[in-house]
């Protein structure tokens, strides 16, 4: 028998002298014998105190457990209701789709609104006051989402309700939800449940008998899903916000589950300490915040109004579960559990009650700050620490790292074995089977999507497991048991596990420091994924286990890789629930399988680092590989043949294909004002990679034969309702009559002016419905240098194209507005080209029968949201 330094006990023959492996080094057995493994490990007794401290000093006085309710002075609770919230919830949905500008959101739901805000009101404790303002602002502003466009918006409506001591306050917090919806959604979890745990929480803080030391400000907000228009009217033109020093905001991506703190900041690391402190189900992640601001998920909410327009440092949350719904007719009150609403009301009363009590939001500015390293455990708690701090512990713990290979080659060295050379040809294998498996992956993914089997897993994810997963793992295996058999061949099955457990830690070295050096608070992850390992192989020197077996050190093993793969498993189970209901919605030209091909081999290798070195420890890795080989192909050969659909109607769980129907009337007008040309029909978007493919059997007519042409005009001579044309760049247009329109856009050009600098000012007016698009692409040697809208700096859509979005509220006067183009060429084929897209979401104009005939062809398991819009080009 033979012990190891690292405890194992394999039995060998004593007289087996290693032979010349494939890397050309010469081992001699003898050398290894002679390896002591206390000398190997004993110099590093110093270091396991020295992890352990690090990893303490993260968490010392700055972990926060709270499982605190609100108590009045006489004991008994004012904590939230769900019950109460659920009725609210029921009571905004049933009326249905609230679109700005329609008298359900303009009217119904303020109506609403009010009163339930005035039955509070009249119940208000004593040391308290409630003030109601209905806000209509009118305003523009531009943004980079979405690739850039320049919103402008008139007469929309927000809620203001400020809950404030008896005597007034200076300063406040806001919470942020808002009470529209898309278009032929009741827009449950987004955001109506927000809105009615909002007032749950107005109703159970005003009946207190506990002053608050601050104001809360609630904004019941009117205007979201124009892109965010309702909190910039807010925080650029209400008084009171002014007082606002943070804000928390209720969102959602998902319909119901738990809500996830995915943005905080910009700095004031002492919100992430109040969530931290107050939160009573907490579920946060700095790694979250990171990905989403990297702008890898194309969603974006009212956080970035405040954090930009208003220099307010907050808190974002949204749900999450359940993403296949949410924008869509399935989003209803009854499919968010009264436990999910619940949670959410118990969070966020107890982190406003913190918030509106505490000393630091008056004095905020003293502690803005610093960003922190933040994630829950389970949750159960959440750890949070100084990124400055984060920053020292992963340096030092690289350092470590660094220090304890270092002495392992040399005392290796000294033994007459190349260590260092085998940790390189090591790590090269293992990139060498990180590419291969990847490649593999990929490959697959890609003969999925060509056999028109795309998103075979969007209703059943675990079979994407069976197929890219054990693919993965398989490849994994193999490359590192081939490495094994010719390229180690004869080295001691120890000594390698030794080898490929250190390259594992030299693996997550390299993005620790990297990210890191790069100030990114993510980075702790992968210092989660060194400290724990090797302080687990640290403590286990061979005199702790002399007397046990391989099998306790395996326990003990698998015991210290225990809370780095929790903590990692939590993370993927919110990764894949979240992108992979996005992947569903993510346009025609990103190739979904690919991208969770990715994911899952990114999870795989991640998962699988620390048991490599098993691999080099078993005799036989043969009925390993050829059951998850089998379980590839098998699992391939049914996905080729359509045994899995990849949507569903399913009333418990619909999984609904996303399609936009849009009734288009197109008008195009030359530089004279002629009509050159004019048709009708129904354009229409499907949301994700398969296109039609699976609508056509349905629906015989909707073929490639209809594809939609790109004309040589400002988005393709399309009615585009959000600047998405460069993530759906497949489209059909099926030829129709004229949809019935009773009120018509009136688009003209009011005057031209000659500015004395050398540019040309069009003044223009509009009058038509709520929502309307304008679209503007200066001529091949014009230049549109400003405008009257934004900040006045044109923000181009694209290369071409500068795209406008126009909502109003129940009431606007004609909207009126202006830009200047600078051309140096002949005029004579005009300077610039504008189109017009009015889009009729609800009245009269809003549906035809020929757009009713055509949803009906749809099958039950899509989702075709549809109205009746126009498109109008101008020359001038």
């Amino acid at each position: 028998m033979e012990r190891t330094g690292d405890g194992l006990t394999i039995r060998r023959p004593r007289n087996n002298v290693a032979a010349e492996s494939g890397s050309g080094l010469r081992r001699e057995e003898s050398v290894r014998e002679k390896k002591k493994p206390r000398q190997l490990d004993g110099g590093f007794g110093a270091a396991v105190p020295v992890l352990l401290l690090l990893y303490v000093l993260g968490v010392r006085g700055l972990v926060h457990i709270s499982l605190r309710q609100l108590v009045t002075p006489g004991g008994h609770s004012t904590g939230f209701n769900a019950s109460t919230a659920r009725e609210y919830l029921q009571q905004i949905t049933s009326i249905d789709s609230r679109i700005v500008g329609s008298p359900e959101n303009e009217i119904i739901a303020v109506d609403y609104l009010l009163g339930k805000i005035k039955d509070i009101e009249e119940k208000v404790n004593s040391v308290h006051k409630i003030t109601v303002d209905v806000q209509r602002p009118t305003g523009t502003f531009s943004i980079d989402f979405l690739g850039g466009f320049t919103s402008y918006y008139d007469n929309i409506t927000n809620i203001a309700v400020k809950l404030e001591p008896e005597f007034g306050a200076e300063h406040a917090v806001l919470a942020n939800c808002h009470f529209d919806s898309v278009a032929n959604t009741p827009g449950a979890s987004d955001d109506a449940v927000s809105c009615a745990v909002m007032l749950e929480i107005l109703g159970s803080l005003s009946v207190s008998s506990k002053p608050l030391r601050h104001a809360i400000i609630f904004l019941f907000n009117g205007a979201e899903e124009n892109i965010l228009q309702g909190s910039h009217g807010f925080i650029t033109q209400h008084p009171w916000a002014k007082m606002v020093r943070a804000f928390i905001n209720l969102e959602a991506a998902g319909v119901g589950g738990k809500e996830l703190v995915f943005q905080t900041g910009p700095e004031n690391p002492w919100l992430v300490q109040a969530y931290a402190l107050a939160a009573v189900h907490p579920f946060a992640s700095v790694v979250a915040q990171e990905v989403f601001q990297s702008g890898i998920i194309p969603s974006d909410t009212d956080f970035r109004i405040y954090r930009d327009f208003g220099n307010i440092p907050g808190i974002d949350l949204a749900f999450i579960e359940n993403g296949y719904i949410y924008h869509t007719k399935y989003d209803t009150w009854n499919r968010i559990l009264t436990e999910s609403i619940q949670r959410a009301g118990d969070n966020i009363l107890g982190v406003l009650h913190y918030l509106a009590t505490s000393s630091q939001l008056a004095e905020s500015s003293k502690f803005r700050h610093g960003n922190m390293v933040f994630f829950d455990v389970c949750g159960l708690f959440v750890l949070s620490y100084p990124a400055r701090l984060g920053t020292i512990i992963n340096y030092i713990t690289a350092a470590v790292t660094l220090f304890y290979i270092g002495k392992k080659i040399i005392k290796y060295k000294q033994g007459g074995t190349n260590y260092a050379r085998d940790l390189v040809y090591g790590f090269l294998i293992t990139l060498v089977s990180w590419v291969s498996a990847l490649v593999t992956v990929l490959i697959i993914a890609v003969l999925v999507s060509l056999a028109g089997k795309a998103l075979f897993w969007y209703t059943h994810f675990y079979v994407s497991v069976f197929l890219y997963g054990s693919a993965a793992v398989a490849k994994l295996i193999l490359v590192h048991s081939l490495a094994k058999t010719f390229f180690f061949a004869g080295a001691s099955s120890q000594y390698l596990g030794d080898v490929f457990f250190d390259i594992s830690l030299i693996i997550w070295c390299i993005p620790l420091v990297l990210l890191t050096q790069s100030g990114l608070c993510s980075a702790y992850f992968f210092a989660a994924w060194i400290i724990f390992p090797l302080l687990t192989k640290l403590l286990l020197q061979p005199d702790i286990i002399h007397q046990g077996s391989p099998y306790k050190f395996t326990v003990i093993y698998l015991l210290g890789l225990f809370p780095p793969y929790l903590h990692t498993m939590y993370h993927v189970w919110a990764v894949f629930e979240m992108f992979t209901p996005i992947l569903g919605r993510s346009g025609t030209e990103i190739p979904p399988d690919v991208v969770l091909g990715f994911l899952i081999i990114a999870c795989t290798i991640m998962l699988i680092s620390y048991f490599i070195s098993f691999i080099y420890l078993v005799k036989n890795t043969k009925n390993i590989i050829v059951p998850l080989a089998v379980l590839s192909v098998l699992t391939f050969l049914l996905v080729c043949s359509g045994m899995f659909f990849p949507y569903s109607s399913s009333t418990d769980s619909p999984k609904p294909k996303r399609i936009f129907l849009q009734h288009t009337t197109r008008t195009f007008h030359s530089l004279t004002g002629e009509v050159v040309k004019k048709d009708s029909g129904i354009w229409i978007n499907g949301f994700d990679y398969t296109g039609i493919s699976h609508v056509t059997p349905h629906f015989p007519e909707l073929n490639d034969t209809v594809r939609a042409p790109c004309d040589d005009a400002p988005l393709c001579g399309f009615p585009w309702y959000f600047p998405v044309h460069n993530l759906i760049r497949k489209n059909w247009y099926l030829p129709a009559p004229p949809a019935p329109i009773y009120e018509h856009t009136e688009f003209k050009l009011v005057s031209r002016e000659e500015m004395s600098w050398g540019t040309t000012r069009l003044h223009f007016e509009a009058k038509g419905p709520s929502h309307m698009t304008v679209y503007v692409r200066p001529h091949a040697d014009s230049v549109l240098s400003s405008w009257s809208l934004g900040d006045g700096i044109p923000i181009a859509s694209g290369e071409k194209d500068y795209f406008i979005f126009y909502s109003h509220g129940l009431y606007a006067p004609a909207w009126k507005f202006w830009i200047e183009v600078k051309n140096s060429a002949d005029e004579s084929k005009g300077i610039v080209t504008v189109a017009v897209g009015s889009h009729y979401f609800f009245g009269d104009s809003r549906n035809s029968p020929h757009l009713k005939t055509v949803e009906l062809k749809f099958p039950d398991w899509s989702f075709p949201s549809s109205w009746v819009c126009t498109y109008d080009l101008y020359v001038y």
